[in-house]
């Protein structure tokens, strides 16, 4: 029951915090136009904030929760070090996902042309930003 009700407590504080991240997302997506969509995840596949309208943020959500997986799996088996981002080409654009404080994640779909140089430095800051906030609303809670 006690970790009912504190799985509750730390989803309202987390809820609290998604204007915050949907300021830093909107933000981010102003500094890079070539971004389509962009959301903030926990681990676990659970949307913090978003903002897009090409996709389903859920299902992106939980593709993300399911390739992060895989991708802490091969950074541990290679002997990489902690899970930092996965990168995803296609044919008409890309997939980011990048480790966001401790337990979430950034996930930004761009355009087939974006600078993906510009797209990691940018990502990456937006990525502290988003897990600080993260982080401290899951410490609150």
């Amino acid at each position: 029951m006690r970790r009912v009700l504190r799985h509750r407590a730390e989803r309202r504080k987390l809820m609290a915090a998604e204007a915050e991240l949907l300021d830093e997302l909107r933000q981010l997506k102003a500094r890079v136009p070539q971004l389509t969509g962009a959301l903030a995840a926990s681990v676990d596949g659970l949307v913090l904030a978003q903002d897009t309208t090409t996709v389903e943020a859920e299902g992106i959500a939980a593709l993300t929760a399911a390739a992060l997986g895989v991708a802490v799996r091969l950074t541990d088996a290679t002997g990489q070090g902690a899970f930092r981002e996965l990168l995803v080409r296609g044919d008409d654009g890309y997939v980011a996902t990048y480790a966001a404080g401790s337990s979430a994640v950034l996930t930004l779909l761009a355009e087939p042309r974006i600078n993906v140089g510009r797209l990691h430095l940018e990502a990456r800051r937006a990525g502290v930003r988003i897990g600080a906030l993260v982080d401290s609303a899951r410490e609150n809670a």
